[in-house]
């Protein structure tokens, strides 16, 4: 079987009867492709933990890995990023944390900016063959950086690159150019019952 073919992309959406399926879902004319374009977005929890299994499965094949934050303070030293740099990924952070304890969005803006630049230079090399923008869509929303510029560097990168970008409110542009975009829907989460982020868990 095929990656193209695997029974768990087969299942996503179907089965709502709660029955097993009978026919094969799958469309007609499957092809291969060099790269693809992910996104993973809404309210829900689970867009960077998805995008880092992505870079851990990437990371088991031996793909050159590197992994953009934005917005997240390197200072955080996260699980994902511990375990990231003893495996080989290229790490960089670019922001100071959490904007609504910033004193100083202007100081935010500029690292956003410097993280693009460094973002759209190791798409542009094609030294990785996962490159992973965690928060990315923030920046886009806030017009922090052009997401024109962010579409056109996709667009045109390197066709072994493959990308994942997370982050709420995913703006339509990133939407359209996406190859594959999954929403994350909250329906309870423990910070709603007053429990903290843990670590281990949530970073």
């Amino acid at each position: 079987m095929t990656a193209d073919s695997s029974p768990t992309a087969a299942l996503d959406g179907h089965g709502a009867d709660d029955q097993p399926l009978t026919e094969d879902p799958r469309p007609d004319g499957l092809r291969s492709v060099p790269s693809l374009v992910l996104l993973h977005t809404g309210n829900g929890k689970g867009k960077s933990s998805s995008a880092f299994g992505v870079m851990v499965r990437a990371l088991a094949l031996e793909w050159p890995v590197a992994v953009v934050q934005f917005i997240k303070s390197g200072e955080w030293k996260v699980g994902e990023e511990v375990i990231g740099r003893k495996l080989g990924v290229e790490w960089q952070s670019f922001g100071d944390g959490f904007t609504w304890d910033s004193n100083d969005l202007e100081t935010d803006r500029a690292h956003a900016a410097a993280g693009w630049a460094a973002a759209k230079a190791l798409i542009e090399a094609g030294e990785h063959r996962l490159v992973v923008l965690d928060e990315l869509t923030y920046l886009c929303t806030w017009g922090w950086i052009d997401v024109a510029e962010v579409v056109a560097t996709i667009r045109s990168r390197p066709e072994h690159v493959n990308i994942v970008m997370t982050g709420r409110d995913a703006p339509a542009e990133l939407v359209e150019v996406a190859d594959t975009v999954t929403e994350m829907t909250e329906i309870k989460h423990a910070y709603q019952q007053g429990i903290r982020a843990k670590r281990g868990i949530d970073y």
